[in-house]
């Protein structure tokens, strides 16, 4: 699934290892996330999108799935 974590995350100046702690995972899942070989559960969605302040829809693109 793609994201746009790691244009959000550059965007407000942040590392990987600053939005995995503020969002209470590992720095190697938000690693996975925004290579694509992770998809995120539903309350780790919705943790980043409010973490930026943006919707779910927002963060992830959700046109691939059918």
């Amino acid at each position: 699934m793609k994201t746009k974590i790691k244009e959000l995350r550059k965007k407000n100046k942040l590392s990987q290892d600053e939005l995995a702690e503020a969002v209470n995972v590992t720095r190697q899942t938000i690693t996975s996330l925004e290579c694509e070989k992770y998809t995120a559960s539903l309350v780790l969605a919705y943790k980043i999108a409010h973490y930026f302040n943006l919707t779910i829809e927002e963060v992830f693109d959700f046109s691939d799935i059918d």
